[in-house]
């Protein structure tokens, strides 16, 4: 696949830096919590979200010679050689985590100041997550605060499973930070594993966790959308991120149904579910969970009823596709751009900001 494929000129909204180390971290700290990381001996952080040994950790060829190590190995495995015009690095340290609210914020800074130093100063077509330390609404304010100026940085990233519904209105002012400064919300697949992913207990097996995901995301439209948060912030703009895309037809039906019949206690909700989520709500399409026939894929999208939902991703380097169809099979010339590029630049307004 060269440069000039059906590729060029599209944003992948979803790769993946290598984790660093608490170490590398310590770096970007100041004195008092580079001395915490090394005195409470923070050293080694795997990525809990993708067991090293996990099928879907990465694709071979992405990862051969630490390909995700590097932003110039980065860059050359997927940018150069499909022509890719930007890239949105989704950095997937675990600063949700820690219990300590002070140390997650130091952590999520020296995290995000990494992110601009070592990624999105070596290649311009690379745009920034903004972590937040969600433990704190006050911290993940000033994180937003303090890194609007940079425009690289397009979206703040929350994680599909935590503490609390995000539509509750103790997570408000993230959101009213995000729509002034114009930055997207992104909610990542992954947890802070400080309560049970399942509502029956905690899973055996990664299998399970992996699946149960989409429970999570299942959630969180659900509050978002019920509590109000898109009626308070009519500009925000919420990406789901390696949610899969089939569950949400079924879900968004099972919602708007009840609503019908409950809505004297949502009164602030003055259209559907159905129609909240088309407006506000978009999907990266890796991993696009469906079967491969482009008439069941066609099914679909009807079932979406919006060709402005998804968005393109790869989710470098981990695996979610075979070779190198990255699309799902028989989409039509102008809903494969709308993907790749249109939708992305509506998601994601800073992206065509200077």
């Amino acid at each position: 696949m060269s440069a000039n494929g059906p590729y060029q000129g599209a944003i992948d909204c979803d790769i993946h830096p290598r984790v660093p180390t608490p170490q590398t971290l310590a770096r970007y700290m100041d004195d008092h919590w580079r001395d915490t990381v090394e005195v409470r001996g923070i050293e080694a952080w795997d990525s809990i979200s993708y067991p090293p040994n996990a099928p879907l950790t990465s694709r071979p060829d992405w990862r051969k010679a630490d390909a995700d190590a590097e932003p110039a190995k980065l860059t050359e495995a997927t940018l150069d050689r499909f022509g890719f015009a930007h890239a949105l690095c989704n950095s997937l340290f675990a600063v949700q985590f820690f219990r300590d609210e002070n140390l997650a914020a130091a952590f999520a800074r020296a995290l995000n100041d990494w992110l601009a130093a070592e990624w999105l100063d070596k290649d311009p077509r690379l745009r920034g997550s903004v972590v937040l330390p969600i433990q704190s609404v006050e911290r993940s304010v000033d994180e937003i605060e303090r890194r609007a100026a940079d425009r690289r940085f397009v979206q703040v990233l929350l994680l599909a499973m935590g503490e609390q519904p995000l539509g509750k209105s103790m997570y408000w002012p993230i959101y009213a930070a995000a729509e002034r400064h114009g930055f997207t919300v992104g909610i990542h697949a992954g947890s802070s594993y400080h309560h049970a992913l399942t509502s029956s207990g905690w899973p055996s097996y990664y299998l399970e966790d992996y699946a149960a995901q989409a429970l999570g995301f299942q959630a969180q439209l659900a509050s978002l959308i019920c509590e109000g948060v898109f009626v308070k912030y009519p500009k925000l703009k919420v990406v789901l991120i390696e949610s899969g895309v089939t569950w949400l037809p079924p879900s968004l039906w099972r919602l708007s149904k009840f609503w019908r019949g409950v809505r004297l206690e949502v009164p602030w909700l003055d259209r559907s579910p159905e129609q909240f989520a088309r407006d506000h709500i978009r999907l990266t399409i890796q991993p696009f969970d469906a079967p491969p026939s482009p008439a069941q894929i066609g099914r679909i999208m009807d079932q979406l009823q919006s060709d402005e939902m998804l968005l393109f991703a790869t989710d470098f380097p981990h695996w979610q596709f075979a070779d190198d169809a990255m699309l799902p099979a028989g989409l039509s010339p102008a809903l494969t751009r709308k993907i790749l590029i249109d939708n992305p630049l509506a998601a994601y307004p800073r992206l065509g900001r200077p």
